[in-house]
């Protein structure tokens, strides 16, 4: 039997990707999409792929969207054709948000400081170093541990992450949300709705020294931000989708080899 039409979201941190699973699970309904309520409660939903691939095998027939945490390499692990999208953010700014969300949804950790929060050794390896170049960069055979995995990160990294974003069906940026959700909604159909806005915290003043840091740390993801930037710019001066529908884990996969 040939397999329905299917969408792969890379949901990198803190770049509203909670807020657009909320708007095409409205869309297409809560079973369409992975995960709901069935499938269990975050975080093993969201960052175990071991759990998706269960409950891939449960619901395989339902799901027409698979959501959370996951780096593309996932699309080779589930075996099917997937349409892709995904949204970046400055890196900077998307690691300030994560520790404020973090601060937030955390009672133990209220009024720790930003700075220790993101010297954790498991928060920094897992979910802030590089976690943009590591979500579009991991091949199968390394992923050990989702996007939690330890990398050592190298040019190398950077330049596959370039390749395989460029296989993506639709990039965004989280600074230009509504556009890329007008983009989506042209390419594949759907009826995404209103703006929404969820999972927002206030920015806090941080120091330059901080700031500085942060960017250091994650130079690699500043540089694949700069090449997102010019590929939003130059598909819509192109004014034409780039791959057609399902392109986009074919072209992932041999880009790591």
């Amino acid at each position: 039997m040939s397999e329905p039409q299917r969408y792969f979201f890379v949901h990198l941190q803190k770049t509203a990707g909670t807020t657009l699973f909320r708007r095409i699970r409205r869309h297409l309904g809560d079973a369409a999409v992975y995960p709901d309520a069935s499938d269990g409660r975050p975080p093993e939903t969201v960052l175990l792929v071991d759990h998706l691939l269960e409950r891939w095998r449960a619901r395989r027939s339902e799901i027409r969207v698979v959501t959370g945490h996951f780096p593309l390499c996932t699309t080779e692990v589930l075996g099917v054709p997937f349409s892709t999208f995904t949204v970046l953010r400055e890196p900077v700014e998307r690691t300030l948000s994560f520790l404020r969300h973090h601060r937030a949804r955390t009672p133990a950790d209220r009024d720790v400081p930003l700075e220790v929060i993101y010297e954790d050794d498991i928060r920094f390896h897992g979910l802030v170093h590089n976690h943009m170049v590591k979500m579009f960069a991991l091949r199968a055979e390394e992923m050990i541990a989702g996007c939690m995995t330890r990398v050592d990160f190298t040019r190398a990294h950077l330049d596959r992450a370039k390749e395989r974003l460029e296989s993506v069906d639709v990039v965004g940026l989280q600074e230009d949300f509504e556009p890329f959700c007008a983009e989506l909604a042209a390419r594949f159909g759907w009826d995404l709705g209103p703006p929404e806005h969820t999972n927002r915290t206030e920015p806090v003043d941080v120091s330059p020294a901080f700031v500085e840091r942060i960017a250091h740390d994650n130079a690699l993801d500043v540089e694949l931000y700069e090449f997102a930037r010019d590929l939003v710019r130059r598909r819509r001066d192109r004014g034409a989708p780039a791959r057609d529908r399902g392109a986009g884990a074919t072209s992932g996969s041999a880009a790591g080899q």
